[in-house]
């Protein structure tokens, strides 16, 4: 079974960044996005998207651990932090490929993404609706589809070109 994961649409986000306040509500009862497991990413003046916890089939997170602290949740996909375990020594940080691990910053270990038990609230508070739960297929698939759309685009505007 494939697992979702928060999927951020560029051109529909903003850079609010309503959706870390949201998270760093849920997770931590308080407003401060230092506390999110979802980060905004601006790349001015291009663009601007969110990213979470991608579910890595292999995650290297998980294998870096040298105390065990980290896990796969099964039937989710999700990573799981064993509290008792991590040490906050940042190996999961160096390998996660996408940036989205982080430790926190009173209690001094690993945090990540769990989905909000696969309801997450980031997506549900988006003002946007830039943010999406997907499978991988899901989002090749979206990829794919934007792709096709781009080339008949710049064909009809060469078509038009070539006409005038």
């Amino acid at each position: 079974m494939e697992h979702k994961f928060i999927v951020s649409d560029p051109e529909k986000c903003t850079g609010c960044r309503i959706c870390e306040l949201v998270c760093s509500a849920v997770k931590e009862g308080r407003f401060n996005p230092l506390f999110s497991r979802i980060r905004t990413i601006h790349i001015e003046p291009l663009e601007n998207m969110a990213v979470a916890c991608r579910l890595c089939e292999n995650p290297k997170c998980v294998k870096s651990c040298p105390r065990k602290a980290l896990k796969i949740d099964e039937k989710t996909g999700v990573i799981l932090v064993d509290e008792q375990r991590c040490d906050g020594c940042r190996w999961c940080m160096e390998a996660c490929e996408f940036g989205v691990i982080f430790v926190h910053k009173d209690r001094k270990i690993s945090t990540v993404c769990d989905l909000c038990q696969l309801n997450p609230k980031c997506v549900d508070f988006c003002p946007k609706e830039a943010l999406k739960l997907m499978t991988g297929e899901e989002l090749g698939q979206k990829m794919r589809k934007r792709a096709f759309e781009k080339l008949v685009e710049t064909s009809e505007a060469g078509i038009t070109q070539k006409t005038s």
